[in-house]
């Protein structure tokens, strides 16, 4: 039979890219869609960086390099970690790979054993579920509350908590939320695992400098979890390289050992010009980073102010990352001539077909009732995107 084997059968393909892939067909056929789908900076990489990936690539040494990084970059990443976050990971314990997903992927295979549970937030980013899935453990979902601007309490971990449990993973700054962990809520959550040795907590880190309201923290601060921590982050939002494909951990020396070990046998080292291109980012002072984010911030203000005025759509003021997260049951049940929408990803495809605009259902992050919405476009067409969006909506009964 001409079928996949079952892994691939009951993987779910992700909503995010499935929205944007909609949208491009639609443009194909001349229809004028703004993309809101995309968690993806609408900036160029900075000219810096630029500079050093073709100063690289004028010398022509492009081979095969070292399948965890090349020493260079392991050195850049562990001097950024403690820079800017204080943390004490040794070139050593430094994985680089090809994106911060292919990162998550290895950790998941790594650390997860058929049966084991893994315990994430909802709100989660869309891919965590089903690397949980194809790494054959069970995912044990924690609702954060939406009055708690969608992060989970200590108490809420603990009772989580079984004889199964392996690893604890989440994103701060989140996606989809923009919601992230104060110093004070994550050493809540710290004080739980330190109770459960056996657990691994997986931080995820990539919006970090996506950040509105104060100092990003880190789980892998906290002193009493030293060993059970690993960070990852990435190159794709802080700097506007996504289509580098550049990612990296910091984690325990075992673990780093372990994803070397995987990574040999998938893609070998990452890909030698986007690795050089990071050594300048990480090296370089960050002013066009605080650049870009103040532009976010400006968006975000923006956005906002024009969502509250859209009937049925309640949200919050994201702290951080690019996303609104809003409510939108509101019209669940509401009809047009062609449809009834009784969930997100009608509302979605009704507002695609409609607006000609796409954004994400929230069912996509665990969470019916939502839509996910990035606001990493220009400030004109997020208005004429929401602008729209009113006008199809008021043409539901």
């Amino acid at each position: 039979m001409d079928k996949p084997a079952k892994r691939i059968e009951v993987l779910e393909e992700s909503q995010t890219i499935a929205m944007a892939k909609a949208s491009r067909q639609l443009k194909a056929q001349g229809v004028d869609v703004i993309n809101l789908s995309f968690g993806e900076p609408d900036f160029k990489t900075p000219e810096h960086i630029r500079d050093a990936a073709k100063k690289f690539l004028d010398g022509g040494y492009v081979y095969y390099t070292p399948v965890c990084g090349i020493p260079e970059l392991r050195k850049a990443i562990s001097e950024k970690f403690k820079r800017e976050n204080n943390l004490d990971f040794a070139p050593e314990q430094i994985v680089v790979s090809t994106g911060a997903k292919h990162s998550l992927m290895n950790l998941m295979l790594v650390l997860v054993e058929v049966g084991d549970e893994v315990i994430i937030p909802t709100p989660y980013w869309v891919s965590y579920s089903e690397m949980v899935k194809m790494a054959e453990g069970q995912c044990v979902f924690v609702k954060g509350a939406e009055e708690n601007n969608f992060k989970i309490t200590p108490k809420q971990l603990e009772s989580s908590i079984t004889d199964k449990s392996r690893v604890f993973l989440f994103s701060s700054p989140c996606n989809p939320t923009g919601s992230f962990y104060s110093k004070e809520e994550l050493k809540g959550l710290a004080e739980v695992l330190v109770k459960y040795p056996n657990i691994y907590i997986v931080a995820d880190e990539i919006y970090e400098h996506i950040n509105f309201s104060g100092q990003h923290e880190s789980m892998a601060q906290f002193e009493e979890l030293k060993g059970r921590v690993v960070v990852v982050n990435g190159v794709s939002k802080a700097f506007a390289m996504t289509g580098w494909r550049l990612g990296y951990i910091g984690a325990p020396a075992w673990i780093a050992t372990a994803c070397d070990k995987l990574q040999s046998q998938f893609t070998s080292g990452t890909n030698a010009i986007a690795q050089h291109a990071a050594i300048a980012a990480l090296n370089s002072p960050m002013q066009s980073t605080k650049e870009m984010c103040e532009v976010f911030r400006g968006r975000r203000d923006v956005v906002y102010e024009r969502i509250k005025k859209i009937k049925g759509f309640e949200t919050r003021l994201p702290d951080g990352a690019f996303y609104f997260f809003p409510n939108v049951a509101y019209y669940f049940g509401k009809k047009s001539p062609e449809r009834t929408i009784t969930n997100g990803e009608e509302l979605c495809n009704y507002l695609l077909h409609e607006a000609h605009v796409a954004i994400v259902p929230g069912s996509a992050f665990g969470a019916e009732g939502f839509v996910r919405i990035s606001y990493a476009a220009s400030e004109a067409d997020l208005l004429k995107a929401l602008d729209r969006i009113e006008v199809a909506l008021n043409k539901l009964d």
